[in-house]
């Protein structure tokens, strides 16, 4: 697969407890990304953060929280991350979705 020097980078929002059917939401939405053939994909569990609710989430020891914020990146070109949304819209209730362009420098097997 060649990414063009332009691409753009996917960035999805999830708490780590949100699912989707009967998986982690960041997992069901990597999977679909893999089905549907995007470039690749990424998830990175946040060590702490808030969303639109304030509530403060931590892996702080004396505070564990079982809904950490999880980060989804998928970077591809525009088209066929444009296809991708309205299928990541049917996944999401919660979350923030945001898109930006990157320069791609390498992408090798």
């Amino acid at each position: 697969m060649q990414i063009p020097e332009d691409g753009y980078l996917l960035r999805i929002f999830v708490g780590e407890s949100d699912r989707h059917g009967h998986h982690p939401l960041y997992e069901a939405i990597v999977l679909k990304a893999r089905e549907v053939g995007l470039a690749g994909a990424t998830v990175t569990r946040g060590v702490m953060g808030f969303g639109k609710h304030s509530v403060l989430h931590t892996a702080k020891i004396l505070r564990l929280s079982e809904d950490l914020p999880m980060v989804v990146e998928i970077a591809d070109a525009l088209d066929r991350i444009e296809k991708f949304l309205p299928l990541l819209d049917e996944m999401i209730t919660d979350g923030l979705v945001t898109l930006e362009k990157v320069r791609v420098i390498q992408y090798k097997a």
